[in-house]
């Protein structure tokens, strides 16, 4: 067989194609964790017609997808017609230690989000707000069945995160962290476990707090780490050597972001350290992930990614002196901040 070289143009419209055929293997991921496909191929390979009796699907279609998934990756065909999970696969069981069932899920939610997306160029309300009839953090609130979901998600991230970051970025030495905006205590979880000698506080919303607990008792760390709920744009936790805000300020525009980092730096000490752990918007024309994030942040929560003179910005708005930065969970950088001098 003779193979011609395509023309240069030729590449750059398959580029574009591909682009545009994105979200296939994002659907790809949802439906597999929608049959709980990883959860049914947990104990070994098994055929389409097999998977098809435990889970309602036709089984024509369903040998389809798992072909399509095979092609991404998460599962593999080791004879014909028998499919089993590769380690990426393995992570869309809800029960993996570095799961991310329910990030794909919360990813599901957020569909018709996106469909809609268009209204978030044409007005300045994000189109979620459209779409659900309410922002976000409230629609959370009222549904509890999102408000899971996403609560979910948000602590498969922080762990698999968290991990990273205790170990890219140095906390020995430092005696009580607060975690503000901590979720379920997934991040703060994992900190102490690594730093036995650190204590902690998880801060967040009341109906996020009695999760937090119950994750931290499960723990072993009752001892070590207090649960307080409150809302961090009326005040934080006095008292913490270290305040650690992981990807919450990205959810807020501008003058609620200053808020919270106003609120921040009156319960910091003199000697108190903040770490914003935020992607960073680079300059140029490359890609990075912070700059397609940026836009979802825009459609979903109303927020924004930003670059890193932003940031040093609104730190400098609420008091605080930029202290450098640290690439130590990619995509992720940690910003350190600490109180900035009063003059006069």
């Amino acid at each position: 067989m003779t193979t011609r070289q395509l023309a240069p143009e030729h590449d750059t419209t398959l580029t574009l194609l591909r682009m545009a055929e994105g979200l296939g293997a994002a659907r790809l991921l949802q439906l597999a964790v929608e049959f709980e496909l990883a959860d049914r191929l947990a104990d070994g390979p098994r055929t389409a017609d097999d998977l098809a009796q435990a889970t309602g699907a036709h089984a024509q279609g369903l040998h389809r997808l798992l072909r399509a998934l095979a092609g991404v990756g998460v599962c593999t065909e080791p004879a014909p017609g028998s499919f089993a999970l590769t380690e990426m696969g393995r992570r869309l069981s809800a029960d993996h230690p570095q799961s991310l069932h329910w990030w794909v899920r919360f990813q599901t939610m957020l569909n018709p989000v996106y469909d809609g997306a268009g209204r978030s160029l044409r007005g300045p309300d994000p189109a979620f707000s459209a779409v659900y009839g309410e922002p976000i953090f409230e629609h959370l609130a009222s549904n509890p069945e999102h408000g899971e979901i996403f609560h979910a998600a948000m602590a498969e991230h922080s762990r698999v995160m968290g991990t990273a970051l205790a170990a890219g970025y140095d906390f020995g030495g430092i005696g009580r962290i607060v975690d503000v905006g901590g979720g379920d205590g997934s991040l703060l979880t994992v900190l102490l476990q690594r730093y036995p000698e650190a204590r902690g506080v998880v801060f967040d919303l009341p109906e996020v707090a009695g999760v937090a607990r119950e994750r931290i008792e499960a723990a072993g760390l009752a001892d070590r780490c207090a649960v307080v709920g409150g809302d961090f744009l009326s005040e934080v936790p006095a008292g913490g050597d270290l305040y650690v805000l992981k990807g919450v300020l990205h959810n807020w525009p501008d003058a609620d972001a200053l808020t919270l980092l106003r609120n921040c730096r009156a319960a910091m000490g003199p000697e108190s350290r903040l770490l914003l752990i935020e992607a960073v918007v680079p300059p140029g024309d490359d890609f990075h992930p912070s700059k397609v994030l940026d836009v979802a942040m825009m459609i979903v929560y109303g927020g924004r990614e930003r670059t890193l003179a932003e940031h040093k910005e609104l730190l400098a708005q609420a008091g605080l002196r930029y202290g450098g930065t640290v690439e130590a969970t990619a995509p992720l950088s940690v910003i350190e901040a600490y109180p900035a001098a009063v003059e006069g």
